[in-house]
């Protein structure tokens, strides 16, 4: 059911964007079997996160055709001329590998085997998908929101102290050693994401069943639900909308040389030495190139579900979790790509998730209902009040501040206490009978397929 409501809803975003005369996600990621994909690390990461199915001679088998592939296709790239200019020149072998495993699926396996290997299709696809649709959405608000809301959240911003051009000044003054460090960390999210899910699903080969929770379904869920928020509270970022752009970190950036140009799109240059003014907000006309990308801000969001997966990890992996954790929030705020009141947001939204996905899993009891209200509810009036009391929010920031805080740690504290009591024995689903486990020998592997 899940997978037709997701190639539903990429048919349906496909469709959309061709209307608008963007590439969808479904024709962008068909045309990476052969043309340089954009991103031939996360196709591998991908591949990886279908291996995990797989015996460890079926997996060496399948990294050694898709590199076969990948040098194949650049032999016949540089025989025509074709280069990989707009592209990395590895990577369609992944998806070759990853496609080939779903027609052996289907031809070749029978029963929980098959079923088994598709799920692990599945998980790979569903992490090119989330990409592809990330992309998509973002060339859409562009194209249909002329108008963003970021006078509005900076004038909220001002609850919090501003905490985008403090963060600025820092960045900015530790010249390239902070900014590439941080762009580091900012730019292989999906990597750091990949390590995590494989320690969750490392015994999938062994034990033939996936874990009842892990977190590429956070990530999945929070790239098909996050962009569309952008549609309805579209917003550049400090960077954008006071400041340069790209070309304030051209002269620091290790990168710069493949940065794409600036324009001075702003009303003012004013980020990160200037505050915003704090007159009354308006609507503000922006370009139809820059997405509207920051309310709230997945970077937080995804950053978020990567540090509360890796909890129950060894110490090297909590603390891997922790250190891109408060990387990515020095990040997204050092680089003006947000406001403070955006990483807030996003922190609600992915607990709000979280608390979904685990209460789904355990039958919807009262105190899953209870956490997961009270995260909407709270990200519903974080966005309200953003957009309708932001004067007021910065006429009184000691107000304002301290209770935009108060909100968001309360959706910390009830997730944290209410999955803290499910750490025991789940619950059965309402209207059945309680489970009782029979035992089984040590080297059976488990019924149950998740």
């Amino acid at each position: 059911m899940a997978a037709v409501v997701t190639l539903g809803f990429l048919v349906a975003l496909e469709v959309a964007a061709r209307h608008l005369g963007i590439p969808g996600p479904l024709a962008s990621q068909a045309r990476e079997l052969v043309y340089p994909p954009d991103s031939g690390g996360l196709l591998y990461s991908a591949l990886a996160l279908t291996l995990v199915v797989l015996t460890w001679r079926e997996r060496f088998v399948a990294i050694g055709a898709a590199v076969g592939v990948d040098v194949v296709l650049l032999v016949l790239r540089w025989a025509v001329g074709a280069g990989t200019s707009g592209g990395h020149p590895f990577g369609n072998g992944a998806l070759w590998v990853i496609l080939g495993l779903a027609v052996v699926a289907v031809t070749r396996r029978t029963g929980r085997e098959r079923v088994l290997l598709l799920k692990g299709v599945g998980l790979g696809l569903l992490l090119l998908a989330g990409r592809k649709t990330g992309d998509t959405w973002l060339l859409i608000t562009s194209e249909t929101r002329p108008l963003v809301l970021d006078q509005y959240l900076a004038a909220a911003d001002h609850a919090l102290g501003d905490p985008s051009w403090l963060a600025g000044r820092l960045v900015t003054a530790t010249g390239p050693v902070g900014f590439n460090v941080l762009e580091l960390v900012y730019g292989n999210l999906a990597l750091a994401a990949v390590v995590v899910a494989l320690y969750q699903l490392r015994r999938v080969a062994v034990e033939r069943r996936f874990p009842r929770h892990h977190l590429v379904r956070t990530f999945t869920v929070i790239g098909l639900l996050g962009p569309a928020c952008y549609m309805i509270f579209p917003v550049v970022g400090p960077v954008f909308a006071y400041g340069t752009g790209a070309a304030h970190w051209e002269s620091v950036s290790l990168w710069a040389p493949h940065m794409p140009p600036s324009e001075p799109w702003a009303v003012a240059d004013l980020w990160p030495r200037t505050l915003p003014p704090t007159g009354s907000p308006l609507p503000m006309p922006f370009d139809g190139i820059t997405p509207r990308n920051c309310m709230p801000s997945l970077h937080t969001a995804w950053a978020t579900a990567i540090f509360i997966h890796s909890r129950r990890g060894p110490r090297t992996l909590r603390y891997a979790g922790t250190f891109w954790l408060v990387a990515t929030l020095c990040a997204t705020l050092g680089f003006g790509y947000h406001y403070g009141v955006d990483l807030l947001a996003g922190v609600v939204f992915t607990l709000t998730i979280e608390a979904a996905l685990r209460a789904h899993d355990r039958g919807w009891c009262r105190p899953g209902v209870r956490l997961t209200v009270h995260g909407a509810a709270v990200f519903v009036a974080l966005l309200v009040s953003y957009r309708w009391l932001p004067e007021e929010m910065a006429a009184y920031p000691w107000v304002a501040g301290p209770l935009l805080l108060l909100v968001t740690a309360s959706v910390v504290v009830g997730y944290v206490r209410t999955v803290g009591r499910w750490a025991g024995p789940a619950a059965p689903p309402a209207g059945g009978p309680p489970s009782v486990p029979r035992p089984r020998p040590a080297s059976t592997p488990h019924p149950e397929a998740v």
